[in-house]
């Protein structure tokens, strides 16, 4: 009843079914491993929100090069963690970063080197403020910033991809990401591999500041994802059956509708007188 399924037709069929499910398979545990590792880093935020500050050597080596050049980057399982370091701002390096959004709204976020007593700097993200009058890149009022020594506590981000050239504008650093390396090329001492986002500082920050949110990865559509190939998957083997019993049946005459009868070319029956 089957054996049409042995035919070099249908077994090509076979084969390219078999082959489109297996990359449909593929695709799926691609989508599972990106929900997963999306996951990861959500939690990591979470965490980093809740648990008490850790001295900054636990999640970030130094830099040991001289002056422009970076430190280690941050192990995965470091980024944004909750540390806290003392030193002093450098403001005449301080650094805007223009285009970012908060509340609907284009302004600048505020990055300024903090000195360590061994010379090396650390990038501090002290916050967003919008533009000065005139548009979204009119240079802003930046708060000054508290002289001596300052405690901070914030949560380690590491480097942004794409950052592009730092620009100088009216004395200031203007960069459009936040690219660590890009920005230690600017500056006259070590910088750390990473930088830190804001949350706490001691004398307290000045409140024209807005805290920077800090958005969670979209992991439950790459878990869509996920389903959406291995359904396709069932449905591409389930569609090949399906057509080859329907071959089948036809085959075997189950499939097919038994014609009309035709009552007019019956011969007429006699009558008897």
């Amino acid at each position: 009843m089957y054996r049409f399924l042995l035919s070099p037709r249908w077994l090509g069929a076979l084969a390219l079914t078999l082959v489109a499910a297996a990359v449909m398979v593929f695709l799926g545990n691609w989508q599972l491993d990106r929900y997963r590792g999306r996951t990861e880093v959500n939690e990591r935020i979470d965490a980093g929100q809740r648990m008490a500050p850790t001295p900054l050597a636990d999640a970030l080596r130094a830099p040991t090069g001289g002056a422009g050049t970076t430190g280690p980057a941050p192990a995965e399982d470091k980024v944004w963690t909750r540390v806290t370091v003392t030193g002093r701002y450098d403001p005449t390096n301080t650094v805007l970063v223009r285009g970012r959004t908060v509340d609907s709204r284009v302004g600048f976020e505020v990055l300024t080197p903090l000195v360590l007593a061994d010379g090396t700097a650390l990038l501090i993200d002290r916050g967003w403020i919008p533009p000065a009058p005139g548009g979204a890149t009119a240079q802003p009022q930046v708060p000054a910033v508290p002289t001596g020594d300052v405690t901070v506590v914030g949560r380690v981000h590491e480097t942004e991809s794409g950052a592009g050239a730092v620009a100088r504008r009216d004395g200031r650093l203007e960069i459009r990401r936040i690219g660590v390396s890009r920005l230690a090329g600017e500056l006259p001492y070590p910088v750390y591999g990473a930088y830190l986002l804001l949350d706490e500082q001691t004398p307290a920050a000045d409140p024209a500041f807005k805290a920077v949110p800090v958005g969670h990865a979209n992991n439950w559509q790459n878990f869509g994802y996920v389903v959406q190939w291995w359904l396709f998957a069932v449905m591409a083997l389930f569609g090949y059956g399906w057509v080859a019993r329907r071959e089948a049946r036809r085959a075997a005459g189950l499939g097919t509708t038994p014609a009309p009868l035709d009552r007019a070319a019956e011969p007429t029956p006699s009558t008897s007188a």
